[in-house]
C-alpha cells in the first residue's frame, strides 16, 4: 500500500509501515487479500482508531452478554463499568489465564484483537516478542497489525480471502457474523482503491 491509498481510506499514516510489513509477512500479496485484511482490521479497530478492548459494559449489556456469569441484575450491577473486574470475571480460567488478573493483563489488543494469555504466548513467539511480560507491545502500530498478520495467517484467512467467502471469515475472526454488512462494504472500498 502506498500514502495516497491509506489516505483515500482515512487511515493515518502512522499505519502504513506496519501494514506493509504484515502484507509482506503473511503473503498478503493479492487484492483480494490485502483488501480482506485491511477491510476486517478497518472494522475491528474502527478504521484503526481502538487497539484495546472496551469493556466498559452497563449491567443490562453485562447479562445480555454474559447471560451465564451475570444472571441477574444483582451480580451484574457489581461489575457494570468496571473493566478490570469484568475482564478478570469473563476471562478467568480461560484461553491460558490461569492467576489473578490475567483476565484484564491480556485484554482483546490489536487491529484483530489478541485474547488471552495462550494467544499472547503463541502469537508472541511467532513475532520475537515478549507478550506475556509487556502485553502492551501489540497497543502500538507496529504489534497491533503484526499481530493482526498473525491471527490472519493461525486461521488461514488468506484462502478465504481468495474466495471471497467474507462470512466464514468473518466467523473466523468474530465468532459469528457481527457487523457483516459493514465489513464487506469495507472490504469493497478497499478493492476499489487498489484497483
Amino acid at each position: 500500500m502506498n500514502e495516497s491509498q491509506l489516505q483515500e481510506l482515512g487511515i493515518d499514516l502512522k499505519w502504513l509501515d506496519p501494514i506493509n510489513q504484515a502484507l509482506k509477512k503473511y503473503a498478503l500479496d493479492s487484492n483480494r487479500r490485502i483488501a480482506a485484511f485491511i477491510g476486517q482490521c478497518q472494522h475491528e479497530s474502527g478504521n484503526f482508531k481502538f487497539v484495546k478492548e472496551n469493556l466498559n459494559y452497563s449491567a443490562e449489556s453485562l447479562m445480555k452478554t454474559w447471560p451465564s456469569r451475570f444472571p441477574d441484575l444483582d451480580t451484574a450491577n457489581q461489575y457494570a463499568h468496571n473493566q478490570e473486574k469484568i475482564a478478570n470475571k469473563v476471562y478467568a480460567g480461560r484461553m491460558g489465564n490461569t492467576e489473578d488478573g490475567d483476565g484484564f493483563k491480556y485484554i482483546g489488543r490489536g487491529v484483530i484483537q489478541i485474547t488471552g494469555k495462550d494467544n499472547y504466548k503463541n502469537c508472541g513467539e511467532a513475532l520475537g516478542l515478549d507478550l506475556l511480560d509487556n502485553p502492551d507491545l501489540i497497543s502500538e502500530p507496529t504489534g497491533a497489525v503484526l499481530s493482526a498478520g498473525w491471527f490472519w495467517n493461525k486461521h488461514g484467512l488468506n484462502i478465504l480471502a481468495d474466495a471471497q467467502d467474507y462470512t466464514n471469515m468473518t466467523k473466523r475472526i468474530n465468532g459469528g457474523i457481527l457487523g457483516l454488512d459493514d465489513r464487506v462494504m469495507k472490504i469493497n472500498k478497499v478493492l476499489d482503491v487498489l484497483e
